[in-house]
């Protein structure tokens, strides 16, 4: 008899700034499989890639700032085949009380993702900004 053993499906978050991302990789029911700093050009995107899709298949990643500090990211993992959903910024109580952590920043983008409360597309990036309401 042969065991075929499925690829485990990786769910992915980044927490984005300027200079650097902090990439989480996440097992099918949520469990941490790391964190990774990245940096923020295309060959950094590229690494960032190859580190969370090392742990399997790689189907959803969960980005904060798709229209901004992520635009690069987004378009790079999207372009990939894989499905980028915006991620808000964590609550500003939580961060009051736990304190601003980008790893953990990271780790709560992808569990965002993985339940399903981070659903929003990606941002496009036009250059103008949009009144609110409209």
């Amino acid at each position: 008899m042969t065991i075929v053993e499925d690829a485990r499906v990786i769910t992915g978050g980044v927490d984005t700034h300027a200079d650097l991302h902090v990439a989480a990789a996440l097992d099918p029911v949520g469990g941490l499989l790391g964190v990774q700093e990245f940096p923020a050009t295309a060959a950094g995107y590229a690494s960032l890639l190859g580190w969370l899709g090392g742990f399997g298949t790689l189907a959803l990643v969960g980005v904060e700032g798709t229209g901004s500090y992520g635009a690069g990211l987004a378009r790079h993992l999207a372009a990939a085949g894989v499905r980028v959903v915006e991620v808000d910024r964590p609550d500003r109580q939580d961060r009051h009380r736990q304190g601003k952590s980008d790893p953990l920043d990271a780790v709560s983008a992808a569990r965002a993702a993985q339940s399903g409360r981070a659903s929003g597309r990606r941002r496009a990036v036009t250059g103008r900004w949009r009144r609110s309401g409209r």
